[in-house]
């Protein structure tokens, strides 16, 4: 087990922080000159709005004035820095974040920290910390979370490839499979408009797209090759590799949404798969002054028990910043039914589809006779291919959902915030068409659903002349803005517990399969 260290004089443990040993094998101690990367997120000028119904929309410069990190506190944080021979990377009253470098030895006594390398079973090698980061006293009120002194995988793209005897299957041997553009023909979005003047942004944690991929794809379906480029966070790069590794995740982000909104501008945030690296890339996006997207897709996550506190604390914070600022986050709510993969026996919401500032997407099993829908129940094919879905254990019933019909978690019995808020085609069965290093494949998932949402909203925003930013009141005050889909379970636990669909709101696909706004 990992050595901890001891809070001295004039330090505090840092609420929420602790974190348990890994799965895997210590491998050895950093060595002392290894160098970091670490984000410490400082406290705003004002608070945000902890309900979960933001007040009036701000620009990104209003947010920055009104809810930034002051100089005063982005100084103190810097002072403490430098007081341990660390250097600033970033200092950003915008994104309430303070990015540093240094070397393991000065991280380990500014934060009172012991790292040591992992390894998995998978042979990854990773850095980790067990138990609690400590701070100055000083600065108690001023940070709000540490991130980075542990970079081990957080979370799991939420994609699956439809095979058959173990082999992926080209698009030709999937004749109920779907090009993007033909399901929004068939799921009704609105017409005459391409998602033009509009920016969706896509947070990806691995893997990468080549253009020579995305001409000859978009060539295949006869749609103009949007503006797709790469935003670089915390070293994270476009990096492809073979169609079996995440790059399925990332190629079929983007294929669904360039096929749904082709004149929308794609911008692909690539970032490191750890805790600092997603938040990182996810307030980047946010407060992205120069793309300025208006709508963003994450199709990665984990289950809520996963995750520390400060962590959790620190992205739902940023989703509000997102909902504040006008921005739709859209976010898949999982795989592997209401377990969420853990193998407790308990059900789990996945986070951060979980947060209340979050558009939750759940997934169906669509059938269709050319163009006409057939059937469309809740995807449940096995425990390991199933909707993700349920109530939250960590956030309480937002106000949007108090007439929604929310039961209490399964679990826990805890009354939170419901999981999804919409569903759409997602079992890969009935996937979707994509080309991923040279090679066809049908891929679904809940992974699927989120670029789907976000491409119908860019093709909302343009049609409105501005973007709806956060949609949940509007959504929860009007349901017949979706299908409902009443059958199906996504109950996946080994002691059978989770949830049913039924008329009205479920914890499986939400309100249904939403059409537009």
């Amino acid at each position: 087990m990992a050595k901890t260290r001891s809070a001295g004089s004039g330090y505090m443990k840092l609420a929420g922080s602790a974190k348990a040993a890994p799965e895997g094998t210590m491998t050895d101690t950093l060595g002392a000159d290894e160098v970091a990367d670490v984000t410490v997120r400082v406290r705003g000028g004002k608070p945000l709005n902890p309900r979960s119904n933001p007040g009036k929309r701000l620009s990104r410069e209003e947010f920055a004035r009104q809810y930034g990190s002051s100089d005063r506190d982005l100084a103190a944080v810097e002072q403490f820095a430098h007081e341990h021979h660390l250097t600033i990377v970033e200092s950003s009253s915008a994104r309430k974040s303070v990015i540093l470098r240094g070397k393991v030895k000065d991280f380990e006594d500014a934060f009172m920290v012991h790292l040591s390398h992992y390894r998995d079973a998978g042979g990854n090698v990773f850095r980790c910390r067990t138990g609690e980061i400590s701070i100055p006293k000083s600065l108690e009120k001023i940070i709000e979370g540490v991130f980075g002194l542990d970079d081990r995988p957080l979370t799991r793209p939420m994609f699956q490839v439809e095979t058959r005897d173990g082999k992926f299957i080209n698009h030709a041997a999937s004749p109920q499979s779907f090009s993007p553009n033909a399901l929004a023909g068939i799921y009704g979005f609105p017409k005459s408009v391409t998602g033009k003047g509009q920016c969706i942004g896509i947070i990806e944690l691995g893997g990468g797209y080549r253009t020579n991929d995305l001409k000859a794809y978009f060539k295949s379906l006869n749609i103009p090759l949007p503006s797709v480029k790469a935003v670089s966070v915390d070293g994270g790069l476009n990096s492809p590799s073979t169609a079996d590794s995440a790059d399925g995740e990332v190629m079929l982000d983007i294929e669904i949404a360039g096929a749904i909104s082709p004149g929308a501008a794609i911008v692909v945030y690539f970032a490191p798969n750890s805790d600092k690296g997603f938040l990182d890339a996810i307030t980047t996006a946010v407060h992205d002054a120069k793309n300025k997207p208006s709508v963003i897709s994450i199709s990665w996550g984990s289950a809520e028990s996963r995750w520390t506190a400060q962590s959790l604390k620190s992205f739902n914070d940023a989703f509000n910043a997102a909902a504040t600022v006008g921005v739709t986050v859209c976010a898949a709510a999982g795989d592997q039914g209401s377990s969420d993969s853990e193998t407790d026996g308990k059900v789990h919401a996945d986070f951060p589809s979980s947060s209340p500032f979050v558009l939750a997407c759940g997934g169906t099993k669509l059938t269709v006779n050319g163009t006409t829908i057939q059937s469309e129940v809740v995807w449940h094919e096995s425990s390991d291919s199933a909707t993700g879905g349920g109530v939250s254990d960590v956030f309480p019933l937002p106000d949007y959902q108090k007439k929604a019909g929310v039961p209490p978690s399964a679990s826990s019995g805890f009354k939170g915030r419901g999981v999804p808020d919409i569903a759409a085609d997602a079992d890969p069965e009935t996937g979707y068409n994509v080309l991923v290093d040279g090679q066809q494949l049908v891929i679904g998932g809940t992974s699927a659903v989120a670029p789907l949402m976000a491409a119908l909203i860019a093709r909302v925003n343009q049609a409105k002349g501005k973007p709806v930013g956060f949609i949940h009141p509007a959504l929860y005050a009007n349901p017949k803005l979706c299908r409902d889909i009443t059958q199906g379970d996504n109950i996946t636990t080994s002691t059978h517990k989770g949830y049913k669909a039924g008329p009205g709101w479920d914890p499986c696909t939400g309100w249904g399969v939403l059409s537009g706004l």
